[in-house]
């Protein structure tokens, strides 16, 4: 297969199965952290009215699906690459960084939150799926 193409594969797959990693953690998180009660998780201004009734706790399973879709999303973009690996994975980072920056934007947290998942979340995710591949550059 040609190396462009490869590698744009690689992308796509990675963001699109990483995004889906994401998804799927939001999805179930609350029957595994209950939102505070009478909380309206189902839309955009629920999430928003609900943020000062929200616990640390309520942070955890937001915090895995960030970190686990860009870990999930980098080592496969790695895998699959056909050169500069390190480089695509990295990319997938960017990706799911740029993505949890906006997601702040639109829906503002905690500054300890904040600092906590744009620091540990994206890029040092997509350098664990680096340093954890069995492909190695």
């Amino acid at each position: 297969m040609n190396p462009t193409l490869k590698n744009i594969l690689a992308v796509t797959v990675g963001i699109i199965i990483g995004g889906f990693v994401n998804m799927g953690i939001i999805m179930m998180s609350s029957s595994v952290i209950p939102p505070p009660e009478g909380a309206d998780l189902t839309t955009m201004e629920g999430l928003k009215a609900a943020m000062p009734m929200m616990q640390a706790k309520h942070f955890l399973m937001p915090f895995l699906a960030h970190a686990l879709g860009t870990f999930v999303g980098a080592f496969i973009a790695y895998y699959l690459a056909a050169n500069n690996k390190m480089r695509f994975a990295l990319a997938i980072g960017i990706w799911f960084m740029i993505g949890g920056i906006v997601n702040i934007i639109l829906l503002p947290s905690p500054i300890w939150f904040t600092i906590v998942d744009l620091c540990l979340a994206y890029i040092p995710m997509a350098i664990l799926a680096i340093r954890l591949n069995p492909i190695q550059h």
